[in-house]
């Protein structure tokens, strides 16, 4: 029998990211980056002294991955690029910590 979620035809790599994407926590922190995301683009628009670090505040919070930006071409969609990729592989580790976390917990009561 499979597994209602998965078909036989789907690689390994992309149901782990499914599963690891269904974790509450990977999605509040893709939902946070979204915010910061588009609250740096809003503060960056804004006629303030200190407005282009406004940039900086997504990019931390995607590091490591999302400093691949120091390679890329020098565009401002290159940001958006390296800030969704740097998400999205973090929140891939934040679900699988989580199904980690939990499957662990499971098993993890007194014997005897």
């Amino acid at each position: 029998m499979t597994d209602s979620h998965s078909t036989p035809s789907t690689p390994a790599v992309l149901r782990t990211v499914r599963e690891a994407l269904g974790s509450l926590a990977a999605r509040v922190y893709l939902a946070g980056c979204a915010v910061l995301l588009v609250w740096a683009v809003v503060v960056s628009q804004a006629d303030q002294p200190d407005a282009s670090f406004a940039g900086v505040v997504p990019v931390f919070a995607t590091a490591p991955a999302s400093l691949i930006l120091l390679v890329l071409p020098d565009h401002l969609s290159m940001v958006f690029v390296a800030v969704g990729l740097g998400a999205l592989v973090n929140a891939v580790l934040i679900g699988w910590c989580a199904r980690a976390l939990r499957r662990g917990r499971t098993g993890s009561g007194p014997t005897g």
